[in-house]
């Protein structure tokens, strides 16, 4: 009876059970994003994370001793995907072109990743955490300012690194989280995946256009 206590208080400090052997780390990294596409990040619970990987709860205290330190790994591991080293030569208005795609694929793939940040880890009161996130999201903002100064011969006008990232991570998250909008206001039936291409068309177009020197 007493090695069966024993057992049990080392669970409820976090040690996964029997049951959830062979759901690792990776794996509720994973389930975590992809709760993330469908559902607010208010509802990606641990309890949520673990059963839909397969595990029990336990494991997110096991391996990342709470839900804010997953979540974290699941905004870090997007970001890494999404990243992109500041250039240091090349063509601004063809880099521009596909970073702004590059854009449009991060918030497809990461359904929920604007609002996680801006709900969950913004509030958080790790000094690492907040140091992470700051860096992650500086990395656009350091790409663009980076365009400046390669844009040896004037193509681009005067702009502000971080309202063009802003701008560009509005108008891209926004056809994704707001969808049920944008589908309230096309016609019933309209192929969605073809109005997202056309959409980002128009994107492209309007910035690049905006931002050439006249």
């Amino acid at each position: 009876m007493m090695a069966d206590n024993k057992k049990s208080a080392k669970r409820s400090k976090g040690r996964p059970d029997a049951g959830s052997k062979g759901v690792g780390r990776d794996a509720l990294i994973v389930a975590a994003r992809e709760l993330l596409q469908d559902l607010p990040p208010a509802q990606v619970t641990a309890s949520a994370i673990a059963r839909h990987a397969g595990g029990d709860p336990a494991l997110v205290r096991y391996y990342f001793g709470n839900r804010e330190a997953l979540l974290l790994e699941v905004a870090k591991t997007i970001g890494k995907e999404a990243s992109a080293m500041p250039p240091d030569n090349g063509d601004p208005l063809d880099m521009l072109t596909q970073f702004i795609h590059a854009t449009f694929r991060f918030t497809r793939s990461a359904r929920n990743m604007q609002r996680l940040m801006l709900d969950e880890l913004d509030s958080t009161s790790s000094p690492e955490m907040r140091a992470s996130l700051r860096e992650w999201n500086r990395g656009p903002v350091d790409f663009y300012a980076n365009l400046k100064s390669i844009d040896k011969d004037g193509d681009l006008s005067d702009f502000n690194p971080l309202f063009l990232h802003l701008a560009v991570i509005g108008i891209s998250d926004f056809f994704v989280t707001g969808s049920p909008l944008v589908e309230m206001l096309v016609p019933e039936g309209t192929d969605m995946d073809a109005l997202a291409k056309d959409y980002e068309a128009f994107v492209e177009d309007l910035l690049l256009n905006g931002l050439k020197k006249r």
